[in-house]
């Protein structure tokens, strides 16, 4: 077993492992820690904690030493000169005539290097842009390219439920999002009710996904005969967070010649799951493809092309 603290560098960002050494740290004190990029500045979201070994995916580095009043100030400066550099380095961009969107920037807490992070559709040649920027800021350069779900991440908003975006309030890591997951919801596939501001599909789609198929087991699928308390019934529409089946029942089977039709009652009965028996899924047992195939299997045309493209990473 390793003794180990979690660092954070941002509020929603990812956690880090780090040993306290012979430090003694509490939840919320600011740290100075060494990492790939250099030495920085985070804070402390994770108590001591005895992880094993086997979860360290990298040799463990020391706590450098408790943030000291000086250490804030110096923080507190780099974040006030970020504006600045992102005025130059967006000069800089139309100057070059680049096709790409600056969205933030950080300095290492030892300045000895800035980050920008820009999205754009393509690859991109800004060597001439990176020799003109360490002209100017006289550090190391790193333009580094991101995806829109990042974007959102770093800039922030509000999503459609009128609550500050999850990936940039809370949620650390991304995690693949899946159109079948809209299909468990019942869910309208209208692009713009299923995807966030960053134009992916929702996340929050995943961490109710869980939910909802929990719930949906057992429940039968729109169209399905099943047999209730008072008879025979055809399925017409269910909701899975009330456990609730509608059906209208079966007043007249339709003859084996065809020659009558099936007559339903006009009137909607409702049951939970546990009140109906199923009896046969509607146009029978036909083998399911697998992959995201499946997910798209009835999806076609501009929408499915419009699906397609909010599935992209």
């Amino acid at each position: 077993m390793t003794k180990v603290v979690g660092v954070k560098f941002k509020d929603a960002g990812k956690l880090y492992y780090f040993s306290p050494g012979k430090l003694h740290v509490d939840i919320g004190d600011n740290v100075i820690v060494e990492t790939a990029r250099g030495i920085e500045f985070g804070k402390v979201t994770m108590g001591e904690t005895e992880i094993q070994s086997s979860e360290l995916v990298a040799s463990l580095k020391n706590i450098m030493r408790v943030a000291t009043e000086k250490d804030k100030k110096k923080h507190a400066d780099n974040l006030a000169k970020k504006e600045k550099a992102m005025k130059i380095c967006q000069e800089k961009i139309l100057a070059h005539n680049l096709e790409m969107k600056l969205i933030d920037v950080e300095y290492t807490f030892d300045n000895s290097k800035v980050v920008f992070y820009f999205t754009a559709d393509g690859r991109v040649d800004f060597r001439e842009l990176v020799k003109d920027l360490a002209s100017v800021f006289r550090m190391r350069i790193e333009l580094r390219q991101i995806g829109v779900r990042d974007e959102a991440k770093m800039l922030g908003g509000v999503g459609n439920c009128g609550r500050g975006l999850c990936c940039s309030t809370w949620l650390s890591d991304f995690e693949p999002v899946s159109i079948k997951m809209a299909k468990v919801q019942n869910l309208s596939l209208n692009p713009t009710k299923i995807s966030g501001i960053c134009g992916r599909l929702m996340c929050c789609l995943k961490f109710e996904n869980d939910v909802y198929t929990h719930l949906k087991k057992g429940m039968p699928s729109v169209g399905e005969r099943v047999r209730t308390p008072d008879g025979m019934a055809v399925v017409t529409d269910v909701n899975i967070l009330e456990n609730i089946v509608k059906t209208r029942l079966v007043l007249e089977e339709a003859s084996k010649d065809k020659e009558t039709e099936e007559k339903l009652s006009t009137e909607f009965y409702n049951y939970t799951k546990e009140e109906i028996k199923r009896i046969n899924k509607k146009g029978g047992n036909k083998k399911k493809k697998k992959g995201k195939e499946d997910d798209l299997s009835d999806i076609e045309g501009d929408l499915l092309d419009e699906i397609k493209e909010l599935m992209k990473d």
